[in-house]
């Protein structure tokens, strides 16, 4: 049997930049917005167009880029423990397969909707574009709140689910991962259920599996270590040392908590963390063995020691760092001139609206996004990928090699980009990103 060809590394792969058009021109002036009127979907569209504007693509391309290729809305039926059927709404979004298998997320939460999968997909498409892994963007959901389920019902929802998605479902056609309030063992179910419509077993057809059935090392804690480099290079260019800085972390989820952690290891004094029930604050500089302890026994950060603040109090501290870990639109027009933080490293999924980014780049804040900041997740996903599809398993510390120079080549183009362009990091990500998925899209052409 002929072997198969060895993979490219991210680090290996050639690099297309975009084709520019005359980028010593000024960037084009940002349409006004009115933000309260936008959902999710919305904002991702205008992001998008603000990078075509400086790409200069016409509007039929503007229109291939921006549409979703596929969107299935899905009735998921569940026999509940007490013996009563519950109806829930799932997901799946394929934006794009311009440049390989699409790629992304399911998430489970009440605030669910069509629109807010159609933009964590779209922003999917650009994260790996780049990053320069070989996928495009989907994302998937149920509107549902987990923390209501018993560990059956979960398994059961999680199952059903993945049997109404599973026709788009597979190792070379759409790779689903953890997102908000999913994990391994979610993962894991659902690679059972399509192996079981399979009669094989299929590990590459999810990511972010325990070890024990295909996982990766180092993939838990790699949106957090991800978003710690793209924090390391930011304030290298700043001229911040990170021994003795201040940070604060909104979400303390297994992103925000590692996120954090990293930092307190680097020396950075983290003084506030926050989870959907509020916030602790000590200036002084939190124990986060003790957070983690207080959030593990009393189900929230809020009965560490120190003083407790609000969600929103928390993004106005008087820090260098700010790591916005929650859900998406928590930075708006209406608290980013409040924002004191140097650096602002989205491990969130857009929790900046384009209003408060005008107002952040005004004022010369570091704004890291999300494509960039929390694209380690991803990163170490193609990972997982390629190690199931040969079988061979790499040592943590050849994923920890390979993710941070991913992640500090990423930083490098992304910044390299914003100088050329004049313009901001989120900008100039979205500028390589699209770029790199239209050159795909040209070159592949349209069939028929």
């Amino acid at each position: 049997m002929p072997s198969k060809p060895k993979p490219a590394s991210p680090a290996a792969r050639a690099v297309p930049g975009p084709k520019p058009v005359a980028p010593d021109r000024a960037a084009p002036k940002p349409k006004p917005v009115a933000e309260e009127n936008l959902n999710p979907y919305e904002f991702a569209l205008l992001q998008f167009e603000r990078a075509a504007d400086h790409l200069g693509l016409d509007t039929g391309v503007r229109e291939v880029l921006s549409t979703p290729k596929r969107q299935l809305i899905a009735s998921v039926p569940v026999k509940m423990d007490d013996g009563s059927i519950s109806v829930f709404h799932g997901y799946r979004v394929q934006h794009s397969i311009a440049r390989g298998p699409s790629k992304g997320g399911i998430r489970y939460h009440p605030d669910v909707t069509l629109d807010e999968v159609k933009a964590l997909a779209m922003w999917m498409t650009w994260k790996c574009a780049v990053v320069n892994i070989p996928f495009g963007g989907a994302k998937g959901g149920i509107t549902v709140d987990p923390k209501k389920l018993s560990l059956g019902e979960n398994e059961r929802m999680t199952r059903r689910y993945t049997s109404e998605i599973s026709i788009l479902l597979g190792h070379d056609r759409d790779i689903p991962a953890p997102d908000v309030y999913t994990n391994p063992q979610t993962m894991a179910w659902m690679m059972d259920t399509f192996s079981m419509t399979k009669g094989y077993s299929t590990l590459g057809v999810v990511t972010g599996k325990p070890l024990a059935v295909g996982g990766s090392a180092g993939r838990n804690d790699a949106t957090a270590e991800g978003c710690f480099v793209a924090i390391e290079e930011a304030a290298r260019r700043l001229s911040l040392p990170l021994n003795g800085a201040t940070a604060a972390v909104q979400g303390f989820g297994n992103a925000g908590a590692a996120v954090a952690r990293f930092l307190d290891e680097a020396g950075v004094r983290v003084v506030a963390v926050s989870d959907s029930k509020g916030a602790v604050y000590d200036k002084r500089g939190l124990a986060l063995d003790a957070v983690s302890a207080a959030k593990e026994k009393k189900g929230s950060v809020t009965a560490a020691r120190g003083e407790r603040i609000t969600n929103d109090e928390i993004l106005e501290l008087p820090v260098d760092i700010l790591v916005p870990a929650a859900l998406e639109g928590v930075i708006t027009r209406k608290n980013a001139a409040r924002i004191k933080a140097q650096i602002v490293a989205e491990a969130a999924n857009g929790p900046t609206t384009p209003d408060a980014d005008d107002i952040l780049r005004a004022k010369g804040t570091i704004v890291i996004p999300d494509i960039l900041a929390n694209a380690g997740g991803v990163t170490v996903s193609y990972f997982e990928w390629v190690q199931d599809l040969y079988s061979f398993f790499w040592e943590p510390d050849v994923v920890r090699t390979h993710l941070e120079r991913t992640i500090r080549r990423a930083y490098d183009e992304v910044d390299g980009m914003a100088r050329r362009y004049n313009t901001d990091l989120r900008t100039a990500a979205l500028i390589l990103g699209v770029g790199r998925v239209e050159e795909a899209t040209r070159i592949r052409g349209l069939f028929p």
